[in-house]
């Protein structure tokens, strides 16, 4: 077995079943190491730490797959973790509410760099590591037979993959090709998705809990949906009964698939506004014209890429959110949230918090918000926590 030594001190995070061992963590290798290929992790006074799949071109120069000795690295071994996620989300009911879900979440799920969602007949799936590129048809495979869907899509497009010396790749992995739309149902909410070029892997599974609350939240009430993506939480409030909602996109052809998600769940058009402009600039424009509403939701795209563009994502969520705070009715909602995975929940409360004292407005904290079960969280990899989220009362 090809082995990886870490320096001198350097095993405390495998010793808390973190799966992450950085290029500077490392001492020497012994044997020819592939991309991919499954590698021993010892400390170095010779100690057995974990099995994982080694990156060269990566700063994570091992992702740990197993830390169990005698647990060995093969077909069987994606076969009981993809089964145990399989479990989990039935555990949770999950397949009876929906039947779009994230069915396989990378490190939260024990298989680093594998994300795999499921949108009606279709699996979309995401090997972003060089381990997951490795074991691509055992994984694909495993996937046939235990969930018996045939339709399975790549989404391997992404800019991490470079950082892995793979190339960025997106295409049909098996099964009939996906059509242009699918359409898939939530909470008795249809929407059309496309895997095929859509945000992350065609839509925010991760949202779905927090579409939820807002639907509970919105009969009779004026909603402001920004950065609206296809419409989920405007449509989620629509089905909860909101007076009017105001879906803000800056794409033509996302305020287009909103219209369609309108059409298609038969929402007749005077229940909804859909603007295609920028949102900070439109919003500015509401302050001038004494636009107010009872509920704003606030999903913005990640703001922080990298621990460089932190100081710009936190100057970006501060003035949205104290736009928001001078848009809200006394009694309102503000439902915001962060998917920067940089953004801990301690600064981003305190961004939101700064934002309502220089907007002049007093807020409570209603509930901490967060991602889907379908999105679990590892206590020993913090970095799975990725999405926060708070709602606030503007009290009246």
């Amino acid at each position: 077995m090809n082995k990886v030594i870490l320096k001198k001190g350097r095993e405390r995070s495998l010793l808390r079943y973190h799966p992450w061992v950085f290029s500077g963590a490392v001492k020497g290798t012994e044997g020819a190491l592939k991309p991919g290929e499954t590698v021993e992790v010892f400390s170095d006074e010779g100690r057995f730490l974990g099995r994982g799949a080694y990156s060269p071109a990566s700063q994570i120069r091992v992702r740990i797959w197993t830390f169990d000795g005698k647990e060995a690295v093969d077909a069987g071994f994606f076969q009981e973790r993809i089964r145990a996620s399989i479990h989990l989300r039935e555990s949770f009911q999950i397949p009876e509410q929906t039947n779009a879900f994230r069915l396989l979440s990378a490190e939260a799920d024990g298989l680093p760099g594998l994300i795999v969602d499921r949108y009606a007949d279709f699996l979309v799936c995401q090997f972003l590591s060089a381990g997951a590129e490795h074991w691509k048809a055992a994984v694909v495979e495993q996937l046939r037979a235990l969930t018996g869907v045939e339709n399975i899509y790549e989404r391997s497009d992404v800019d991490v993959r470079q950082k892995e010396g793979l190339e960025q790749v997106r295409g049909l992995i098996s099964g009939q090709a996906p059509p242009p739309l699918i359409e898939i149902e939530e909470g008795g909410i249809r929407f059309f998705v496309d895997i095929h070029h859509g945000h992350k892997t065609g839509f925010y599974l991760d949202q779905r809990d927090n579409r939820r609350l807002v639907r509970s939240h919105a009969n009779g009430k004026e909603v402001l949906n920004c950065f609206a993506y296809t419409g989920g939480f405007g449509l989620a409030a629509v089905k909860g009964g909101a007076g009017h909602v105001t879906n803000v996109e800056d794409s033509a052809g996302l305020v287009e698939m909103i219209e369609k998600n309108l059409e298609l769940n038969g929402f007749g058009k005077d229940r909804c506004t859909n603007v295609k402009a920028d949102v900070f600039k439109l919003l500015r424009r509401y302050e001038r014209e004494g636009r107010l509403f009872d509920v704003i939701i606030l999903d913005p795209p990640k703001f922080a890429e990298s621990q460089a563009h932190l100081a710009r994502a936190c100057r970006g969520y501060k003035d949205i959110n104290l736009l928001a705070f001078r848009l809200l009715r006394p009694g309102g909602l503000l439902f915001t949230f962060s998917c920067s995975g940089l953004m801990k929940m301690e600064l981003f409360q305190k961004i939101v918090a700064d934002a309502a004292i220089d907007a002049g407005r007093d807020a409570q904290v209603l509930g901490w918000l967060g991602q889907s079960a379908d999105h679990p969280i590892r206590l020993s990899v913090p970095e799975s926590l990725y999405l926060k989220g708070l709602l606030l009362c503007v009290p009246s």
